[in-house]
């Protein structure tokens, strides 16, 4: 795989690529906008594995519409409504609150 050139790797594959040079500088903190944007299914789960890998003392911001992968790798979560911050805490507190469930899924729980 070494001696692969760049332009014959998969999408998720070059998404993993782009990580590590982010990561050979020896950030502080990284920010990543949708990583998982145009991942298969299929590559989905490496990327929720390379998150969750990351060295703990690297502060990670992370945009993600995908919430599966978004509530599994972050500790804290922010939603944004219409550009407005409406809410933040525990990924578990955030699964379970009403004004989420309401204006994302269209119903109280």
């Amino acid at each position: 795989m070494l001696d692969t050139l760049v332009g014959n790797l998969s999408h998720g594959q070059k998404r993993q690529l782009e990580i590590g040079i982010a990561l050979s500088g020896d950030p502080k903190i990284i920010l990543f906008d949708e990583p998982a944007a145009g991942l298969s299914p299929a590559e989905r789960p490496k990327l929720t594995e390379l998150l969750l890998s990351l060295p703990k003392k690297l502060s990670v911001i992370l945009i993600e519409h995908d919430m599966d992968i978004a509530l599994e790798t972050s500790e804290i979560v922010s939603v944004m409504h219409n550009g407005k911050h409406l809410l933040e805490g525990k990924p578990d507190e955030v699964i379970n609150s009403d004004i989420v469930h309401e204006i994302y899924m269209g119903k109280k729980r």
